[in-house]
């Protein structure tokens, strides 16, 4: 191929739909807000990495995993609560109090969720120290990405994709372990002897964890996270963002004593820059590409401490308090910026989900039955002249021991009942089952009433009682031929 078109000048080049990718290489540095991701990226791990091998004794009929999504029994266990499929609202609260719960946080203190704990997060600085570790910090990570290849660079660069992925496939093992007892199916998955779909999820998880946060790191947060683009519509001059104080450090400069005029704070030493993960200019203003992670405040406090500067060029900050600032008030306390009413209305929601999940979780019962009419035929006559209708009935007991109940008929005078499994002549208007641990017993009754029946169609109740004194019912109805009337 050529560069020149048919009458032998240069192509004009081609335009570009988006930038090319500045690579970005943090800086290492020390701090508090360095020291609170620290901690928060250990404690993210170690409660993914651990959680599914801590140990819950429910008892010898139920799985003894702390935290369980048994998928084949339909059944989701954390502690002592075990969620039902038909109790599926406690996930839909638990997922709109982590939406709501996102939004309490960006309202106080912006995108913290994403400077600290989103997974893209935590597991993009884990690669990041992984480079640091291998290749240096950030002047050596440069001095080596410019160079050629060769033994060393080529040595270094498999080492460090070599541990990439063996992050990345540790991160997809731990996920399949929340899904089957943990050490049962580590040993399997080794052997050969799991699930396809264990290994498939494995390959799947693994590439998606080497490619998102071993190579493409802050592009996720930039282009393909939904989140800044929402967070913006939420922010307004009340927010607390991470703020650069340009009344205080403008015009920058190195050298103070060589400038015509006052120069600010600002040394213009871009250390701010040079340790952001996703590669932002934070002096420029408010940026999709911030994720609130403030480590830029920790290298302008270490730069001013060093110059003699009073800390807080780059710090947390509204708008409406910059202005202030800016005219000589005095700064508002954090802690009073962060409770302002819109805080206090999404606090108020997400505590009110909760109170109502944590009191319906300790009022619910753990016994429960659905009934099923049969439709066709609707009745029949009995040889006695006696009406008999007939119901599949689903008898759950949703605790992990076995458990007696009792079903009880109430309604339709005269009227008695007998499993399939029993002798007409035994009907009467309790039956007594045993029920297995964490089972739903499926059972067909017939209910029969005298031929005297008064009414064509009847509404009847059937009552489940358990040993401990729980009870629940269903309503349903008796059809009845209208020749009886």
């Amino acid at each position: 191929m050529t560069n020149m078109d048919p009458k032998g000048q240069p192509k004009a080049a081609p335009n570009r739909l988006h930038a090319e990718r500045q690579a970005v290489y943090p800086r290492a540095v020390n701090g508090r807000f360095r020291k609170l991701k620290w901690a928060v990226m250990v404690f993210c791990l170690a409660v993914y990495y651990i959680t599914p091998w801590l140990r819950w004794h429910r008892g010898p009929y139920s799985p003894d995993q702390f935290v369980l999504i048994d998928l084949a029994h339909r059944r989701f266990y954390m502690g002592a609560i075990e969620i039902w499929p038909q109790e599926f609202y406690f996930v839909a609260g638990l997922l709109i109090m982590a939406g709501i719960g996102l939004f309490l946080v960006t309202s106080a203190v912006g995108r913290a969720w994403c400077g600290y704990a989103c997974p893209q997060t935590v597991w993009t600085d884990v690669f990041q120290h992984v480079d640091r570790w291998i290749d240096g910090d950030r002047n050596a990570q440069i001095k080596l990405a410019k160079a050629p290849w060769g033994a060393a660079k080529t040595g270094k660069r498999l080492f460090k994709w070599s541990i990439y992925l063996a992050i990345s496939f540790s991160t997809g093992g731990a996920w399949i372990l929340y899904f089957a007892d943990a050490p049962t199916l580590f040993m399997e998955f080794f052997r050969g002897e799991a699930a396809p779909v264990a290994y498939s999820t494995v390959a799947v998880l693994t590439g998606t964890t080497l490619w998102l946060g071993g190579f493409m790191r802050e592009q996720v947060c930039v282009y393909m996270c939904p989140w800044p683009r929402i967070q913006s519509a939420m922010l307004d001059e009340k927010s607390l963002i991470v703020t650069y104080k340009d009344w205080r450090g403008e015009p920058r400069g190195k050298n103070a004593k060589a400038s015509p005029t006052p120069l600010g704070d600002c040394i213009d030493c871009g250390l701010c820059t040079a340790v952001c993960p996703t590669g932002i200019d934070i002096r420029e203003g408010p940026q999709i590409g911030c994720i609130t992670c403030a480590l830029c405040i920790d290298a302008c406090d270490d730069v001013m401490a060093k110059t003699g500067r009073p800390r807080g060029l780059i710090d947390y900050a509204t708008l409406e308090d910059g202005e202030r600032e800016a005219a000589g008030q005095p700064a508002t306390p954090h802690w009073k910026l962060i409770w302002h009413p819109r805080t206090l209305v999404y606090l108020g929601l997400w505590s009110a989900i909760g109170l109502g999940l944590l009191f319906a979780l300790g009022t619910r019962q753990h016994i429960s039955i659905a009934v099923s009419k049969d439709r066709n035929p609707p009745y029949m006559i009995l040889s006695s002249g006696d009406i008999r209708n007939a119901y599949a009935v689903r008898w759950k007991n949703m605790e992990g021991r076995p458990r007696p109940m009792e079903l009880t008929l109430d309604g339709v005078p005269g009227a008695t009942m007998w499993s399939e499994d029993m002798a007409k002549a035994n009907a009467a208007r309790k039956l007594t089952r045993i029920i297995p641990a964490d089972t739903t017993l499926p059972l067909r009754i017939y209910v029969s009433a005298p031929a005297n029946t008064p009414e064509q169609k009847m509404g009847f109740t059937l009552r489940a009682l358990d040993s401990d004194g729980g009870v629940t019912s269903y309503d349903t109805r008796f059809d009845a031929p209208e020749a009886v009337h």
